[in-house]
């Protein structure tokens, strides 16, 4: 009898440790899309790209900012000189995909507006009032 009840004890207790396991990794990985998520939201409404600034265009009455992560590519267009509200806008474009844009009536920026580019050529526009500035194809 007491053989018995140690081999039960060993059949369930072989599948704590992997258990265990298991649940800490669903939990760490829940845990990691509601902070994306979190810091993605963040992110845009501070006006910041992730990533390095691997390019800045110029032109008269402002700049569009280039970042580039391992994984994506974003950008801002950003005034000269920020306050009033001026139409403002924002595109990039992976290569061989739609462009996504950003474009309206702002204050400090446009953007953030972000895309996949691994190992793909993006094509960046923004521009404030009238003054524009474009890349061509970039970050190949």
């Amino acid at each position: 009898m007491g053989d018995r009840v140690l081999k039960g004890w060993w059949g369930r207790g072989r599948w704590v440790a992997p258990l265990g396991v298991f649940t800490a990794a669903l939990w760490l990985c829940v845990g990691g899309l509601f902070t994306g998520a979190a810091a993605h939201a963040a992110q845009a409404e501070s006006g910041r790209c992730g990533g390095r600034l691997v390019r800045t265009l110029p032109f008269e009455a402002g700049e569009v900012r280039v970042y580039k992560s391992r994984t994506q590519a974003c950008v801002l267009t950003v005034p000269r000189v920020p306050g009033e509200r001026r139409r403002m806008a924002v595109s990039i474009q992976p290569r061989g995909g739609a462009p996504v844009r950003d474009a309206g009536r702002f204050t400090r920026y446009a953007g953030p507006v972000t895309v996949g580019a691994i190992n793909r050529c993006v094509y960046v526009k923004g521009g404030v009032g009238a003054g524009a500035a474009d890349s061509g194809w970039i970050l190949c």
